[in-house]
């Protein structure tokens, strides 16, 4: 479908009235990204603003010596940390932020190394540890517990500092990056289309999202138009990768206040998931299905098996809310207010458990699709929980219309006409909320730049938002509630 595009130069001086007047008509600031082109520094901004899908990209140049942005935090707290980032990868320096301080850089970085500037050279030796700093919490029985990096079981390394009165949480901060792989550099030289298997790696339990995504950014830079029935199937495997995540949570959940039973059945209906897409595409968490140009399936998912499927885990989480202290735990915990939740630019699942309305498959949709909204309004776990609930029950039923209403091949593949050099934006609403790629190609058909967003990146500062007030042995709880990605968050 089409969307309402814009793209302007602005000036250094023009940047923040320009932008500060977008987010006054209702666009979001979903991307911030740097580009080394020396002897300039380009910064591309990317505003959305949905039903209609319009998307404004307003580009800033910048000296590569000594380049400086004005800074947009006193009117977005994501666009501070997109400069945040922005000064440790490139070097940008920001003009008027109120706390510039390193986001993605660890102290052990050399304070002279910028990983994502055209000559930074091979990756340095890199001394020490480092020290944690954290704004420090004082007061009369205030006390600290540090968590992490290192966690048991699987968990991804992140610290968390808790300050603390009794059991009461007066403040938490959490420290990611342990992970940075530097994954936006390794997309720069590839083919335009030969770099979908690096998209479905940014964070594997969102395989087909990030895929997605990726494919229809390359689409729009290369001018490829795909068939409906292709972003039909596609948009298929988008809601079966949002089932087995659902399920998967939803027992944790329950898991994570000691009923067992729930998660033991929610895990088994997982796993039936996971072999129907085995059967549909080849591989368990559906990659190798999107590519750049086209969809591969080998078959359609039975409706009826989904229809049992989303019925039997209706009544795992009935009998889960119908428990007591099940449900007096979740209500009324790690309360994400509609207000902080819209001030952090929220997505997804806890944005929509806060009453937000924000959905990019009817917001910037790729064709049009019989979503069934669903929207909390509370903002505590139960919230976050019942929105998983209901939007695995809405999952199974646009599955089985798509299934049901599907004509033409299983499989479809188009190249690009001609090599061309463009840019071009992919908007996917992934199970954890909505993803954004932007890339850009040269005229030998290779990418230049891919930035990506994970909504992981606006929702990971709600989690200590959540925390305030609420006391540490719930903090596994509120988390899993989130469910938030590292590897997502850590490119």
């Amino acid at each position: 479908m089409t969307a309402v595009r814009r793209r302007s130069l602005v000036t250094t001086d023009d940047l923040t009235d320009t932008a500060e007047e977008l987010l006054g008509d209702g666009y979001r600031l979903a991307l911030v990204a740097a580009h080394d082109e020396d002897p300039m520094l380009r910064v591309v901004y990317l505003f959305l603003a949905g039903r209609p899908d319009r998307r404004v990209e307003l580009e800033c140049l910048l000296p590569v010596r000594d380049p400086v942005l004005p800074s947009m935090a006193y009117m977005s707290f994501p666009a501070g940390r997109f400069e945040r980032e922005m000064m440790d990868l490139f070097g940008i320096r920001l003009l008027g932020h109120p706390r510039p301080r390193p986001l993605v850089r660890h102290a052990h970085w050399p304070s002279d190394w910028h990983p994502m500037r055209a000559g930074a050279g091979a990756i340095p030796d890199f001394q020490g540890a480092g020290e944690l700093r954290f704004l420090t919490v004082a007061g009369d029985g205030v006390y600290e517990i540090p968590v992490g990096p290192v966690h048991a079981g699987l968990i991804e390394p992140g610290h968390f500092r808790f300050s603390v009165v009794g059991e009461t949480v007066v403040q938490l901060k959490a420290r990611l990056w342990y992970v940075h792989r530097g994954i936006e550099r390794l997309f720069q030289g590839r083919p335009v289309t030969g770099a979908v298997e690096l998209a479905e790696r940014i964070s594997g339990d969102t395989s087909v999202a990030h895929a997605l995504a990726h494919s229809l950014a390359v689409e729009d830079a290369c001018g490829l138009i795909v068939p409906g029935e292709v972003h039909r199937l596609r948009a298929m495997l988008v809601e079966l990768e949002r089932l087995y995540n659902h399920a998967a949570d939803l027992g944790a959940l329950a898991n994570d206040v000691g009923f067992g039973l729930a998660n033991a059945h929610a895990q088994r209906i997982r796993e039936d998931l996971l072999r129907m897409n085995a059967a549909v595409t080849g591989h368990r968490l559906l990659r190798g299905a999107i590519r750049p140009g086209g969809v591969v399936v080998r078959a359609l998912p039975d409706p009826a098996r989904l229809t049992a499927l989303a019925a039997d885990l209706a009544e795992v989480a009935e009998l889960t809310l119908r428990n007591a202290v099940i449900y007096d735990r979740f209500a009324g915990t790690g309360v994400l207010s509609a207000d902080d939740a819209r001030a952090l630019g929220c997505l997804g699942g806890p944005a929509r458990a806060s009453g937000l309305v924000t959905d990019a498959r009817l917001d910037h949709p790729t064709i049009d699709l019989p979503v069934t909204e669903i929207a909390a309004a509370s903002g505590d776990v139960l919230a976050r929980y019942t929105v998983r609930r209901d939007e695995f029950a809405a999952a199974a039923t646009l599955i089985a219309d798509l299934v049901t209403n599907h004509h033409g091949p299983l499989r479809f593949t188009a190249e690009p006409r001609e090599i061309r050099a463009g840019c071009g934006v992919g908007i996917v609403e992934g199970w954890r909320g909505t993803i954004v790629h932007r890339v850009e190609a040269d005229h030998l058909g290779r990418l230049t730049r891919a930035k990506i967003v994970d909504p992981s990146w606006f929702n990971w500062p709600a989690l200590p938002v959540a925390m305030t007030e609420t006391i540490v042995p719930d903090f596994p709880l509120v988390n899993k509630s989130f469910n938030l990605s590292y590897a997502g968050n850590d490119l």
